[in-house]
């Protein structure tokens, strides 16, 4: 199994769950947050919650079996790409194993 985290821009948040859902990855776990990079939003200003910022990011998180890693990545890329620079990164990591809280029983698949 592989865990994909995708930190792209607000606005394209929408269209890429859309996508993600259509093809089958319906569990996504989104979280908003701000970045700092190489691409520095020319309006960044000072936030009240950190010392910096950057702009704006939401981190998607959704872990996949291995075989369609590579769709899922295609997608968040095809749907959250913008005309303007620094559209995000996507990490992925391997997952040795999950389990359901409820019944601490191990998941034999993941979609």
């Amino acid at each position: 199994m592989k865990e994909i985290k995708a930190f792209i821009k607000p606005i394209r948040v929408e269209v890429v769950v859309e996508s993600l859902k259509k093809e089958g990855f319906d569990s996504v776990t989104l979280s908003k947050g701000e970045g700092t990079g190489a691409y520095k939003n020319p309006d960044a200003s000072p936030s009240l919650d950190f010392n910096f910022t950057d702009s704006p990011i939401v981190k998607l998180e959704l872990v996949c079996q291995n075989e369609v890693m590579e769709r899922a990545i295609e997608l968040i890329c095809s749907k959250a790409q913008t005309p303007e620079p620094g559209d995000g990164i996507i990490y992925v990591t391997e997952i040795e194993d999950a389990y359901r809280i409820k019944t601490q029983k191990t998941l034999a698949r993941i979609s």
